[in-house]
C-alpha cells in the first residue's frame, strides 16, 4: 500500500522524537512534515535538534532534512500531510484550540495531549479496551462541519500501567469495584530535561501536578460507553490514587489492589485471563501492536524497568507479584514503556485503528 503521509507537531520535543523514531520504515505511515516552535521553524529538522536529540538510534535520514514548520500554522501542514500527530508543549487551552484548528484544515489529529480528553465527543484510546469509542467520529464530524478532520487522543501515560490488566479482568465477567493504586513514574515522563538531579538523587518526589486526578478520571471514560453525539463515562467504579516521580529514566510502575463487585476469581484464573486477554489491534494485526498485551510474570522480584519494559515492542503491560490483598480481593504490580506504549506508541497505534476503520 502506498504509505500515508503523515506529520509531526512539536517534533523537537522528547515525545516528538519518539514519533520520529518510532514512524521510521512504518509499515503505513511516513513523516513528511514536522513543525515545532516559531523558535524551531524555517531550518533542517536535524539542525533544530543539534545538541538535544535524546533517541538512541540517528535521526531517521528521512526527516533530518525536512525543514521544520512553525506548528502555530496549520496551513502548513494541510498541503503536506493527512494525519497530524500532536506532542506540542503549550498551555492546555492553546493546545485544545490548535488541534481543533488542525482538524478544521481537514486533518486527523492524533494526540498525546491531555487538552481534549474530557471533551465529550473526542475519543480517548487504549486501543486493546475500548477501540469501538472511535464509532463516535462521525457524529463528531457531523457537529463541527468537517469532512476529513477528526480529533482522537490517548490517556495519561500513567494509566496505561494497570488499566489494560483491570479491563482483562472485567471483560471476563469479573466486575471492579474499588481502586487503590501508587505509581512510580519514570523521570521522561516529565519531558526533558525533566526534574533537577538533586531532587530525585537518593529520594522519591510524592508529587505530580494532575497526575492523580488523571489516573483517578480518565479510566470512567475509557471504560464509558458511546451515547449518540458524547462518550458518557462508567459509573461504579472508584479509584484513589497516589502518583509520585522515582529516579528511573523510562517505565512507569504501579502497585495496585482491587477490590471486586460480587463474583471473585482465585489467582490462577487471573493469570490465565491476562495471558489469553487480547484485543482489536491483535485480531487485526496492526503493524505497532504487541502480540501479547499483558505479559505476566511469576517471579517473586518481577516486573522491574530496566528489565521488562522494552518487552514486546515496548508496548506490552507487564504485571507480577499477583497475590491476595489483606484489604481488598488481590494486589499486583504492572509496568509499561511511558514513552512508547504510554506516549508516542499508543498514539501511533490508535492512528492504525483509524486506518483500519477507513477513518483516515
Amino acid at each position: 500500500m502506498q504509505r500515508i503521509p503523515v506529520g509531526v507537531i512539536g517534533a523537537t520535543g522528547m515525545v516528538g522524537q519518539n514519533y520520529i523514531r518510532l514512524l521510521d520504515a512504518h509499515a503505513w505511515f511516513e513523516v513528511t512534515y514536522v513543525a515545532a516552535s516559531p523558535g524551531s521553524a524555517n531550518q533542517p529538522y536535524q539542525d533544530a535538534v543539534a545538541g538535544r536529540w535524546l533517541m538512541a538510534t540517528p535521526i531517521p535520514e528521512g526527516v533530518s532534512h525536512l525543514i521544520v514548520g512553525d506548528a502555530n500554522r496549520t496551513d502548513q501542514a494541510k498541503s503536506q500531510c493527512r494525519l497530524i500527530f500532536s506532542a506540542v508543549n503549550m498551555k492546555k487551552d492553546a493546545v485544545a484550540a490548535l488541534e481543533l484548528e488542525y482538524a478544521n484544515q481537514g486533518l486527523a489529529v492524533v494526540s498525546n495531549n491531555s487538552a481534549h480528553r474530557h471533551t465529550p465527543d473526542v475519543p480517548m484510546v487504549i486501543p486493546e479496551i475500548n477501540p469501538h469509542h472511535l464509532e463516535i467520529i462521525p457524529a463528531q464530524r457531523k457537529s463541527r462541519g468537517w469532512d476529513n478532520g477528526l480529533i482522537a487522543v490517548k490517556s495519561n501515560c500513567s494509566v496505561q500501567s494497570y488499566m489494560a490488566p483491570i479491563y482483562a479482568l472485567i471483560k471476563a465477567g469479573f466486575p471492579v469495584n474499588r481502586v487503590i493504586l501508587t505509581t512510580l513514574q519514570a523521570l521522561s515522563g516529565a519531558g526533558y530535561p525533566g526534574p533537577a538531579a538533586i531532587d530525585l538523587v537518593d529520594n522519591i518526589v510524592p508529587y505530580i501536578g494532575g497526575e492523580e486526578e488523571k489516573s483517578e478520571i480518565e479510566p470512567l471514560k475509557i471504560l464509558g460507553r458511546v451515547e449518540g453525539n458524547a462518550i458518557v463515562n462508567a459509573s461504579g467504579l472508584d479509584i484513589s490514587a497516589h502518583c509520585t516521580r522515582v529516579p528511573v529514566t523510562d517505565g512507569h510502575t504501579a502497585c495496585v489492589s482491587l477490590e471486586f463487585k460480587e463474583a471473585k476469581p482465585d489467582l490462577n484464573e487471573i493469570a490465565t485471563i491476562w495471558r489469553q486477554f487480547s484485543g482489536l489491534p491483535q485480531e487485526l494485526a496492526l503493524p505497532s501492536a504487541p502480540k501479547r498485551p499483558i505479559i505476566v510474570k511469576t517471579e517473586p522480584d518481577r516486573p522491574q524497568p530496566r528489565k521488562d519494559r522494552d518487552l514486546d515492542k515496548s508496548m506490552a503491560v507487564t504485571v507480577g507479584r499477583l497475590r491476595k490483598c489483606n484489604v481488598f480481593d488481590v494486589r499486583f504490580i504492572g509496568l509499561h514503556h511511558n514513552t512508547v506504549r504510554g506516549a508516542a506508541g499508543g498514539a501511533i497505534l490508535t492512528a492504525e485503528l483509524l486506518q483500519a476503520g477507513n477513518y483516515l
